[in-house]
């Protein structure tokens, strides 16, 4: 998995990341879309929003949540963080054989 490729969401429009998506998607068959704090429900929009308008032939691999430790001293707060693994399911060549039988 060295050669996935990670997708950071933050706060720009959601159609950003969503192409971002699609631009990774047809370099590597697995990407990782990752966000911290507030970000993480643009970023469970944007799988979404891509999954059902852009790429039906994605699939969530894995889901990770996690906290990390933020800042130095009495100003450490904790903040939360996802990594949503999603990949590409390529066409096995079965699909056309239902076709070509109607």
């Amino acid at each position: 998995m060295s050669a996935d490729e990670n997708i950071y969401v933050g706060s720009k429009p959601i159609l950003s990341y969503v192409t971002a998506i699609v631009t990774a998607l047809q370099r590597a068959d697995t990407i990782r879309v990752l966000a911290r704090g507030r970000a993480i429900s643009s970023a469970v929009d944007v799988v979404e929003v891509t999954k059902r308008s852009f790429l039906t032939d994605i699939s969530v691999d894995d889901i990770a949540i996690g906290t990390e430790r933020m800042g130095e001293g009495e100003a450490t707060r904790n903040v939360s963080t996802i990594a949503i693994t999603l990949s590409r399911n390529r066409a096995t060549g079965s699909e056309g054989s239902a076709e070509d039988e109607g």
